[in-house]
């Protein structure tokens, strides 16, 4: 039997921020979020129809700047955040927000703010998510599987836990922690752990991967050097509470055991861009790359594949050297971002600079492999 073709969406935008719509479980869903300097900016509501292998859209207007990061809140699917950049006294400032989108944009399809035939719907604003007084906010992060009440935004050299309340209306900074060291120091990336009951959160920064007790905000450990160039992104097994992900400019993606940080476990160099991205998501190289883990990871085995599958996978067969997969190479603009659905397990999207959405599926010789 053959897989299935991959279906291509064109924004009319460039775009960077993607993400699964976490609490919708029945449609496969994904949000896009787009960057243009000269129009309103938008977020598509990508719905993917499984049976008919086609994309069902919606559009709302984002006006209040370009998207940087988008994320999708855990226990309400109408509610979501961004990253934005706006312009302010001649200079560009970084914003965060929580937003709720308008009551009846499923009553119909609103595809295009530009079509006289639609008035667009326009996403409401709950609360801002950022402090003036911390700096330029880059990432916001939702508590995994929370009920949507607590998120940790990293701005500049703080990371800061925020308490929502009213409906997500109000947003109060319950805690801080702060980046200290020489020079201007600024994260870059963060992944809060899903597991110790979500009291640990990871952090990049220039060379080096940090975690946090959140209960303290303190430091627990610290990785220097975990790459030879910046970091770019850290994500954690879902399924095994010590086991972290790094991956950094110098084309290189590596496993590492917290509880002993001196050596990475594992090391992989598959991408030839000098941009790696996206740990457990896979980008750049205009190409999407899906691993396979065995070895060191029983239960991490094919966890760069099925990042939303939580029960142990069956260990009793001949473990396979590691290797890849599948490449995608429907890009033609470097991937930024990829994400797998939070509905279907064998399902991810990706998204490139030039506006272009794919959603490919897992080869079904590998899906029977690991079900049967």
């Amino acid at each position: 039997m053959e897989d299935d073709a991959p279906v291509i969406y064109g924004l009319e935008f460039q775009a960077r921020a993607l993400t699964a719509q976490t609490a919708e479980t029945d449609a496969i869903r994904f949000l896009v979020g787009t960057q243009s300097l000269k129009f309103d900016n938008q977020i598509h509501i990508i719905d993917f129809d499984d049976e008919n292998n086609i994309i069902n859209k919606s559009v709302l207007l984002h006006p209040a700047g370009e998207i940087w990061h988008i994320g999708a809140s855990p226990a309400d699917k109408a509610v979501l955040t961004t990253c934005y950049n706006k312009t302010s006294d001649s200079r560009v400032v970084s914003c965060a927000a929580v937003w709720r989108m308008p009551s009846d944009w499923e009553s119909g399809s609103h595809e295009s703010p530009d079509d006289s035939a639609h008035n667009p719907l326009t996403l409401e604003m709950l609360c801002h998510l950022d402090s003036p007084a911390h700096g330029n906010t880059s990432c916001l992060l939702w508590e995994p599987m929370g009920d949507g009440k607590r998120m940790i935004s990293l701005a500049d050299n703080h990371a800061l836990l925020w308490d929502l309340q009213e409906s997500s209306t109000q947003a109060t900074i319950s805690s801080t922690a702060t980046l200290e060291g020489k020079g201007q120091l600024k994260f870059t990336s963060g992944k809060w752990s899903p597991h110790h009951n979500c009291s640990q959160l990871a952090t990049a920064n220039d060379t080096a991967i940090r975690g946090w007790d959140l209960r303290t905000m303190s430091q627990i450990y610290c990785i220097e050097n975990a790459h030879g160039q910046l970091v770019r992104d850290v994500d954690f097994n879902p399924n095994r509470q010590y086991y972290l992900a790094s991956c950094g400019d110098d084309c290189k993606v590596k496993f590492w055991d917290v509880r002993n940080v001196q050596e990475p476990v594992k090391t992989l160099e598959e991408h030839s861009h000098w941009w790696v991205r996206g740990v457990l998501r896979h980008y750049f190289d205009s190409t999407a790359i899906i691993f396979k883990r065995y070895s060191y990871f029983l239960d991490f085995d094919y966890l760069l594949l099925l990042q939303n599958v939580h029960e142990p996978l069956q260990t009793n067969k001949e473990p396979l050297a590691d290797s890849v997969v599948s490449t995608y190479e429907e890009h033609e603009d470097s991937v930024y971002a990829a994400e797998w659905s939070s509905a279907d397990p064998w399902l991810f999207a990706s998204l490139s600079y030039d506006g272009r959405l794919v959603i490919n599926r897992v080869p079904r010789v590998l899906k029977y492999r690991i079900l049967l």
